[in-house]
């Protein structure tokens, strides 16, 4: 491509997500552990497509930050750990369900398991994973816990749905889109951080301060991956940069420039988005008038905002060193992208 977004705006750093990781070593190899355990089945086709993506090289920060936030608490029960892989499998049936909706090819620099064993056994053992999920969670003994996370999963769905429902739409509103993230992503990041207090017992506002951390960090996260798909590199990101762009995906970058644009500007997006007129030429025309509308940098901006947020919610809880990993994991986050 022809086209540079500089996306360095002087808030450059080094964040790391090595104290979290350092933190939860030993519950994660529990985690681990109990992952090879429940994506187990005599059906041969089911770990197969479930260790395809669960082995492809994931952070598994979700989890991660369930285990934190519990230590966070002083727990020191397993119900963390059964929660924590209840919420990668969560996930990762998201993932093999989100790959089969969006057609996508590849996932983490990998093939999709749609694209090795076809739609139906990804759907299917997406479901599987989901059920396994849901007995660990039942297994932990707390409806809390139970209602906190199936409550994400009914409104991850909803996101799902809502997403099909603006897709291609580019007169879908930031609010709007920002609704739909905020089901889609967010939702899980909250079940995550909160569950983790939660068991441990923590009070009503500690939980609460967990799943606003949660919710915000989320939605950074989010608007950091659709800044990352037209200012990455492909390396990085495990798929070719664009591939929202030419999947016609209506994403906060794309709306700024769309509502910022001029009448001739906006009817390019409409060809481009609405009848599938996404080649590299398109791409490298959409990327200039990104850069020409700040709205990249903005939408790291919006991120940036939202981190804020997770930070300040964190801000009463007393300081401990799950604490300041937590706190890491924002800068980690939004650092993706710069």
């Amino acid at each position: 491509m022809g086209v540079v977004v500089n996306i360095d705006d002087g808030k450059r750093t080094s964040a790391s997500i090595e104290d979290l990781i350092a933190l939860t070593r030993q519950d994660m190899g529990r985690v681990n552990e109990l992952i090879l355990s429940k994506a187990g089945s005599d059906v041969t086709m089911i770990p197969e497509v479930a260790n395809h993506l669960i082995s492809s090289g994931g952070k598994r920060l979700r989890p991660m930050l369930t285990l934190a936030a519990a230590q966070m608490f002083g727990y020191e029960g397993d119900g963390h750990v059964k929660l924590a892989t209840s919420v990668e499998f969560m996930h990762t049936a998201t993932l093999l369900h989100d790959d089969v909706v969006d057609e996508s090819d590849m996932r983490r620099g990998k093939r999709t398991a749609r694209m090795i064993w076809g739609n139906q056994a990804s759907v299917l053992v997406g479901d599987f994973l989901l059920g396994q999920a849901f007995r660990m969670m039942v297994d932990v003994g707390s409806l809390e816990a139970l209602d906190i996370l199936s409550a994400a999963a009914s409104v991850i769905a909803e996101g799902e749905v809502l997403q099909l429902s603006v897709a291609k739409n580019l007169e879908t509103t930031e609010d709007e889109y920002l609704s739909v993230i905020k089901a889609k992503t967010a939702a899980l990041f909250s079940a995550a951080a909160e569950v983790g207090p939660v068991v441990a017992d923590a009070t009503k506002a500690d939980r609460a301060a967990l799943r606003s951390y949660g919710t915000n960090l989320g939605l950074a996260f989010q608007l950091i991956d659709d800044a990352l798909d037209y200012a990455g590199d492909t390396s990085s990101l495990g798929k070719n940069v664009g591939d929202d762009f030419r999947e016609g995906k209506v994403t906060l970058p794309v709306i700024l420039s769309f509502r910022r644009g001029s009448e001739e500007e906006r009817e390019f997006w409409k060809s481009a988005i609405e009848k599938d007129q996404t080649d590299d030429e398109q791409l490298e025309f959409a990327l200039k008038l990104m850069k020409k509308h700040n709205s990249i940098a903005d939408t790291i901006g919006r991120a940036r905002h939202f981190g804020g947020i997770a930070r300040d919610a964190l801000a009463p809880l007393k300081d401990t060193p799950q604490k300041q990993a937590l706190l890491d994991v924002i800068d980690f986050c939004i650092s993706r992208v710069t």
